[in-house]
Parts: structure tokens; sequence; C-alpha cells
């Protein structure tokens, strides 16, 4: 039997977004997910620390977040992108999955988690993925 469940959240900047749960019964994590194409901007020298002053980053901003008591301040953050086939013409996919820990049970569809979700989306958008100096994102790879 499959317990899980995904809600789409839709598109923010070229990127989708859902969240979801593996186990909604008992419930114990949430996690966000995010999916892009990325085209480099500029000929970076080292995208690996890029992408990990990223991920702090982002780690950074859900920890000062205001989570309501729903979900722990610890997070755990996956940022994948390939950064060996990195180049200036052409598209990598990004896959970012953020696992957050409730704080207590609650229904995952519940319309005050989903908006608190998604603004916590869009900030992490906005003030942690989202310059245009490094990359630029779109839907599909073409």
């Amino acid at each position: 039997m499959k317990f899980g469940k995904y809600i789409q959240l839709g598109e923010y900047e070229k990127i989708k977004i859902g969240y979801g749960t593996v186990d909604f019964r008992t419930l114990k994590t949430v996690y966000i997910k995010l999916n892009a194409w990325v085209k480099p901007t500029n000929e970076s020298d080292d995208f690996d620390r890029t992408i990990l002053r990223s991920r702090k980053k982002i780690k950074d901003t859900i920890r000062e977040f205001n989570l309501n008591n729903f979900f722990k301040p610890e997070s755990i953050v996956d940022l994948d992108i390939r950064t060996k086939g990195i180049k200036m013409d052409k598209k990598s996919f990004m896959n970012l999955e953020i696992t957050l820990y409730a704080e207590k049970q609650f229904d995952i569809k519940n319309k005050e988690v989903a908006f608190m979700l998604e603004n916590l989306v869009k900030k992490l958008v906005d003030n942690c993925l989202i310059d245009k100096t490094l990359f630029n994102f779109s839907k599909t790879k073409f």
C-alpha cells in the first residue's frame, strides 16, 4: 500500500515546484522538490563551490523562515546539478530536494501548510537561486 502524497504547487520563475511526504499517516518528514533546466550565463571557474554556497544559503534561509510550529528548523538540502558537464551553450538539469522534519502531526493537504511552503519556496528561489549572473532557468531542455 502506498501512503505517500505529492502536491504540485505549479511553477514559479520557470521552476517546477511541489511538496509531498512518503507516509502521510505517520508524518515524520515533508519534502519540497524544485526542478528546472539551467544554463550558465558566464564561464565560472568553480561551479562546485558556487553550488555549495547556494546550498548553505538555502539552509540558512530555511532556518530563519517562520515555519509556524509545523516543522523543526533542521533540514536536509540536496541541490543536484551535474557540474562536470556544465558548458556555456548547454542546459543541465537542476533538482533541488529539501527535507523538513515535522514537529507535530498535521494534514499534508492543509491550506495553511501549502501556503507557508509556497511562500518558503518563493523566498528560496528569489534569494538563493535566481541570480542572473550565474544561471538562466527554463522549463524544458530545448
